[in-house]
């Protein structure tokens, strides 16, 4: 995935610091930001001064076996263990699957449900999101209508100019 950096635009870039800009409970720390399943003392060569760390960086979160899966949860929960703050970027795709593992049951462990939705200026005011369950009386206990719109404060938008500034660590 591209990103612009300070230095201009990079492709293939595996770890990167700065401060978290996206409205979560990370909301202005300084963030290390780890693409892809890496080793955990090559993570540590970069935590010097960090609060936060996100997993999952440039949509890299895409594991494809068990093994994958292992890797992940393996990587982060030693993270987790030391007291970091944790964020993973998770693809909706995977978030019925997710649940399965042990992440979610740590207080320090932000995951962030990734819902792509392209072009929503073009959506008109009545349009809504439907938070829904997998199927009828599944796994939930109903539905959860919104107004796209009232989802759109602006206290919580993050214009793409605040992700430069990003330093490219090696």
């Amino acid at each position: 995935m591209k990103r612009d950096y300070d230095s201009g635009v990079a492709e293939d870039v595996v770890f990167f610091q700065g401060i978290e800009v996206e409205h979560t409970p990370a909301y202005g720390m300084k963030t290390l930001f780890v693409t892809g399943i890496q080793d955990t003392a090559e993570i540590h060569k970069h935590c010097e001064g960090i609060e936060h760390i996100f997993f999952g960086a440039n949509h890299s979160f895409k594991p494809k076996s068990f093994d994958d899966w292992d890797a992940w949860e393996a990587m982060i929960i030693h993270f987790l263990n030391k007291d970091y703050l944790c964020t993973l970027d998770i693809p909706i795709s995977y978030a019925e699957q997710f649940l399965e593992g042990p992440l979610t049951e740590s207080d320090y462990f932000i995951p962030q449900i990734r819902v792509p939705l392209p072009y929503i200026g073009q959506w008109n005011y009545n349009t809504m999101i439907k938070i829904d369950d997998k199927d009828f009386r599944a796994s939930n206990p109903g539905v959860w209508c919104h107004r796209l719109h009232d989802l759109m404060d602006t206290n919580v938008f993050t214009p793409w100019e605040k992700y430069k500034g990003d330093e490219v660590l090696k």
